[in-house]
C-alpha cells in the first residue's frame, strides 16, 4: 500500500535494533519515536535470536500498524515475509534487488543502499523503489559504513533521476540535516539520532521539524 507513495515516507527513517537502551526496551523505543512523528521504521537486527527476532518484530509492526507507518526489515528477506513487513532494504552485499523482487512479490517495496554512482544505477536498474544513499557524514552506528561521500551524490541522483525516492543516511542529526535536504534528498535516516537520546519521542519530533524547515 505503500510502494507508490514512498517519498512522504521518508522524512523520518528510523533505524533500530532490539538492544535494550538507557532501560528502555525496543517496543518502548518503538512507540516512543512513532508518537514523535517518525514517518518510516527499520527492524536492522544481527545478533539477536530469531525467536525473539520474530517475537519482538510483529510487536514492533503491530505498533507501525496502529501510526500508519511502513515497517521495513533490513537484509533478510525471510524474515520480512514471516513478519508481513511493508518493506525490505537490502545492501550491497545482500540478495540483488531484482531477485528480492521475486522472493517478495509486488506488494513489498524495496530500498537499496548505493555510496557511488554506479551503485546507485545499478540500484535503480535492479528495481529498487527507494535508495538508502551514505554514508553522508562518518558514523559509528554501522561499521561498514565506508568513508563519508557527503551530499553530492544526492544531487547528482536528484538531477538524472527527480522522481527517484531518496534517503540520506549516515551520522545525520538534526543539527547537520539541512544540507542533505536541500541537496535533494526526500528525508534522512537515523540511528543514534533518536535511539540513543533520553527522549526518543522529543527527538524524533525535532526531526520532523527540522526536516520540515529544511524543506521549505
Amino acid at each position: 500500500m505503500f510502494r507508490n507513495n514512498l517519498r512522504p515516507h521518508l522524512a523520518v527513517y528510523f533505524v533500530m535494533d532490539l538492544q535494550e537502551i538507557q532501560g528502555r526496551s525496543a517496543l518502548e523505543t518503538a512507540r516512543a519515536a512513532l508518537e514523535g512523528g517518525i514517518t518510516m521504521l527499520q527492524l536492522r537486527e544481527k545478533k539477536a535470536p530469531i525467536p525473539q527476532v520474530l517475537e519482538q518484530g510483529r510487536a514492533i509492526r503491530g505498533l507501525c500498524r496502529e501510526y500508519g507507518v511502513p515497517f521495513v526489515v533490513n537484509d533478510r528477506v525471510d524474515l520480512a515475509l514471516l513478519l508481513d513487513a511493508d518493506g525490505i532494504h537490502v545492501g550491497q552485499d545482500d540478495i540483488p534487488g531484482r531477485l528480492v523482487r521475486k522472493l517478495v512479490g509486488e506488494q513489498m517495496f524495496i530500498g537499496i543502499s548505493a555510496s557511488s554512482p554506479e551503485e546507485a544505477r545499478v540500484a535503480m536498474t535492479e528495481g529498487a523503489d527507494y535508495l538508502g544513499v551514505g554514508a553522508i557524514y562518518a558514523t559509528r552506528t554501522k561499521g561498514d559504513a565506508g568513508a563519508p561521500i557527503g551530499t553530492s551524490l544526492i544531487e547528482s541522483i536528484r538531477s538524472e533521476r527527480p522522481d527517484m525516492p531518496m534517503v540520506g543516511i549516515g551520522g545525520i542529526d538534526r543539527t547537520n540535516l539541512e544540507p542533505v535536504i536541500r541537496s535533494g534528498a526526500d528525508g534522512v535516516a537515523v540511528v543514534s539520532a533518536i535511539a540513543a537520546q533520553a527522549d526518543p519521542k522529543q527527538a524524533a519530533a525535532e526531526l520532523r521539524e527540522a526536516v520540515r524547515r529544511a524543506a521549505g
